[in-house]
C-alpha cells in the first residue's frame, strides 16, 4: 500500500511541475516584449586556419573586388552598354514614344533601383578593402 501511494504522490507532483512549468514557459514567452535578434544583426565570429585565410586572400578576395568593379562600371556605362542605367532609361524613353507607357515606368523604376545598388557596391568595396588591410597583409 504504502508504495502505491508514494509512486501516485510522486506520479502527481511530476505532473504538476510538469503543467506548471509548461504554463509558466508560456506566459513568460508572451510576456516577453523583446524581439528575437534578425540574423542580419547577429554575427558569428568565424576564426580560419592559416591555410584558409591564405586562400581567401590570394584567391578569393581579389574576385570578388573584381566582380565589384565590373558590376559598378557596368552600372555606370553609357547608353551602349547593356545593363547600365543610361541604357535603362534610353530604352524607358524609346517605350514611351511608342506608347507604351506601362513597360516605359517599369524601366524607369528599374533603372532608379540601379542606380542605387552603386550606393551598396561602394559600401562593399570598403568593407572588402578594410579585410583586406586587417587580415591579409599579415597573410602574406
Amino acid at each position: 500500500m504504502r508504495r502505491s501511494v508514494r509512486g501516485a504522490i510522486a506520479a502527481g507532483t511530476s505532473a504538476v511541475v510538469l503543467v506548471g512549468g509548461l504554463v509558466g514557459s508560456t506566459t513568460i514567452a508572451a510576456a516577453d516584449p523583446t524581439p528575437a535578434p534578425s540574423p542580419s544583426t547577429s554575427y558569428k565570429q568565424v576564426t580560419l586556419s592559416p591555410e584558409d585565410s591564405q586562400k581567401l586572400c590570394a584567391d578569393r578576395l581579389p574576385k570578388m573586388l573584381e566582380r565589384r568593379d565590373k558590376l559598378a562600371q557596368r552600372i555606370g556605362g553609357g547608353a551602349d552598354v547593356k545593363g547600365s542605367v543610361a541604357w535603362l532609361k534610353a530604352r524607358a524613353a524609346e517605350q514611351k514614344t511608342k506608347g507604351h507607357t506601362k513597360v516605359a515606368d517599369r524601366l524607369e523604376k528599374r533603372a532608379e533601383r540601379r542606380s542605387g545598388r552603386l550606393q551598396d557596391l561602394g559600401a562593399a568595396k570598403t568593407k572588402l578593402e578594410a579585410f583586406k588591410a586587417k587580415y591579409c597583409q599579415a597573410a602574406k
